[in-house]
Parts: structure tokens; C-alpha cells; sequence
């Protein structure tokens, strides 16, 4: 059942910080991805400044930082490619 949590708060999470970051969707799919593997970045981020989410809410802010700064990263390298050739 925390399995199916998780996908869910994930799913929101990618929403929430596509919407935030580029303004548009980027499909169901790429929107869990990038908010479960946020998840992970947020709470390694989290984690090296000595804090710790808690509850739902926690987790989803956690999560949505996370993904922000996926996708910035992805941004920049996205960028730098453009550029390259």
C-alpha cells in the first residue's frame, strides 16, 4: 500500500515542479519519473542540511525540491548541448 503512496505523491510531485519549472506537462510517465527520482535528490539534499521531512506534506515538498533541481540540471545540460553544436 506505501508502494501505491509513494507513486502518487511522486506523480504530484513531478506535476507540481514541471508545472513550476517549464510550464507545461510533460506527460503522465515523465512526471512520476522525474518526481520519484526528485524524491530521492530531495531527501539526499534534505539530508546534508541535517533536515528531515515529515508527514505528506513533508514528503511532497521534498520531492518537489528535488525534481526542481532535476530539472534544472536537465535544463543545463540540455543547454550546453544546443550549444555545443
Amino acid at each position: 500500500m506505501y508502494f501505491l503512496w509513494y507513486l502518487l505523491i511522486g506523480l504530484a510531485a513531478g506535476w507540481i515542479a514541471n508545472y513550476l519549472v517549464k510550464g507545461s506537462g510533460s506527460g503522465l510517465f515523465v512526471n512520476l519519473l522525474v518526481g520519484l527520482i526528485g524524491g530521492l535528490v530531495g531527501g539526499w539534499l534534505l539530508s546534508l542540511l541535517g533536515l528531515v521531512a515529515v508527514g505528506t506534506l513533508g514528503s511532497l515538498a521534498t520531492a518537489v525540491i528535488g525534481a526542481i533541481v532535476l530539472l534544472w540540471i536537465a535544463a543545463l545540460v540540455s543547454r550546453g548541448r544546443k550549444h555545443g553544436k
